[in-house]
């Protein structure tokens, strides 16, 4: 790596592991989904989030796919009736890990609860911050594009068992720009940062290879996080960097 003025970080496998998501996080939302509808129902951040599902169910059904269900409104159906909608909806859609804007929200909605009350708290890998300080003394800028919520995002690194990291990073992306699997959506990234004539100074940093491959056709430099626990990188990954830690980033 060298001359790069810009680090762009993936979270899951790459800033804190895996098994914190599938472990800790998912299942916060899975097993607390019922009661915590029942405690925010008649709020109207409850309402925002569930029109958001409703909306992309009846996409999901309108493209004929698999699982999918209709949200019907309250004045379609009881209470319990759109709840168990709601339920349904969430379930499968988290079981497929799908990397949609509705889901994505909705699982940051229940989190921030989490966080606030101290049940959750964000894990990251203990060479995470060393690197976090390095580049922001060197004066390089920092952001994070994952595809979970930008809010989800905010607070995984604003409560974590280290204390607040949000100080360490300049902005956050999520799947509003594009796919993470897309070359545009790097390409988006870098004018909202006012580098799109400069690609070759950003840095990406994620465990997933086809991440890796968009993000380098749009001209960023790019290395490979190997994690224990992320999924086992095949030959075509090792024309890239590899790192099993941070300090291995120069």
């Amino acid at each position: 790596m060298s001359n790069y003025d810009t680090v762009i970080l993936d979270i899951e496998g790459t800033i804190t592991p895996i098994t914190f998501v599938k472990e800790t996080l998912f299942p916060y939302v899975t097993s607390g989904l019922s009661a915590f509808l029942d405690r925010t129902w008649d709020t109207s951040e409850l309402k925002s989030q569930v029109e958001l599902l409703r909306a992309q169910a009846k996409k999901d059904v309108q493209d004929k796919v698999e699982h999918a269900l209709l949200i019907p409104s309250e004045t379609e159906a009881s209470a319990e009736e759109v709840k168990e909608a709601v339920i349904k909806t969430i379930n499968w859609q988290m079981k497929a890990d799908r990397k949609i804007g509705a889901l994505k929200s909705f699982q940051g909605f229940m989190w921030k609860e989490g966080y606030e009350s101290g049940e959750l708290r964000g894990v990251v890998y203990a060479d995470v911050i060393p690197a976090l300080e390095k580049w922001k003394l060197a004066g390089k800028t920092i952001y994070i594009y994952s595809s979970g919520s930008v809010p989800a995002q905010k607070l995984l690194v604003g409560y974590t068992t280290k204390g607040d990291l949000m100080h360490f990073f300049s902005g956050y992306f999520d799947t509003s720009v594009g796919l993470k699997t897309e070359s545009q959506s790097y390409k988006n990234i870098a004018k909202l940062i006012n580098k799109e004539n400069d690609t070759n100074s950003i840095l990406f940093v994620t465990d997933n290879i086809n991440e890796i491959f968009p993000a380098s056709e749009a001209g960023y430099q790019v290395v490979i996080s190997s994690r224990p626990g992320n999924a086992p990188l095949g030959p075509e990954s090792e024309q890239f960097k590899i790192v099993t830690s941070f300090d291995q980033i120069q």
